[in-house]
């Protein structure tokens, strides 16, 4: 009899999979007023990659993604400095921004981690291009918000992590399974690729196949690298 693979355990849902959620601050996200707002606290969020900013705006209390450099008792505007939640079609070409919102109104979407921001390609009045940091290039309504500047915490991957124990109660926290073993470094009762140095079969597999033997490429369209 063999065991369970990786897949199979995270669907039982077991101690050493849950998310420990109850440690969150919650999800930033843009509240539909955005004018007039005030930095009362910067705190620190576990599971996260930047720190959270509660926002104090006149209808409601609101937690943001801080900018580079954001401090308590700063205003958050309307207008074209680091903070500021603005829409797209009001950012001028050539400028960073984060928590881009996918569609109008959601709370921000994407560039939301520590360092990463968009920069504003070509805009108008109901479409805008970004280049995202992985290179590509996202048209999106004119009508999205996003923030001036950069998200804090740039430097968080410059400081290594020293030990294999910080590393594992910081991915912990952030319910990743660390460290990941491949499957051709275990035994052959634990995986349909364990027992030799690399894989002796193909690694794609039909969608129809067992759930013991679900591993590798699901399906896939294409294999190999692209050139």
């Amino acid at each position: 009899m063999g065991k369970n693979l990786r897949q199979q355990k995270r669907g039982r849902g077991g101690p050493r999979y849950l998310s420990p959620s109850h440690r969150f601050m919650g999800k930033p996200m843009y509240p539909q007023e955005t004018k007039d707002g005030i930095v009362t606290d910067i705190v620190h969020a576990p599971g996260r990659s930047t720190p959270l900013a509660v926002v104090e705006f006149q209808e409601k209390t609101a937690l943001l993604i801080p900018h580079e450099g954001m401090h308590v008792g700063e205003a958050v505007g309307s207008d074209q400095a680091d903070g500021s939640i603005v829409l797209l079609r009001d950012v001028p070409e050539g400028s960073k921004i984060y928590n881009v919102e996918l569609l109008p109104g959601d709370g921000g979407r994407i560039c939301r981690a520590s360092g990463s921001f968009a920069t504003m390609v070509t805009r108008g009045d109901n479409k805008c291009v970004l280049l995202l940091p992985s290179k590509v290039k996202k048209v999106l309504s004119g009508r999205c918000r996003a923030t001036f500047g950069t998200a804090a915490s740039s430097g968080r991957v410059d400081r290594p992590f020293m030990k294999a124990g910080v590393k594992f109660y910081a991915m912990g926290v952030r319910n990743k399974m660390w460290p990941r073993t491949s499957g051709v470094h275990m035994n052959a009762c634990n995986h349909p690729f364990g027992g030799q140095t690399r894989p002796g079969k193909h690694k794609t597999v039909s969608r129809h196949m067992p759930p013991g033997k679900k591993v590798g490429s699901f399906s896939p369209k294409r294999t190999g690298r692209r050139k």
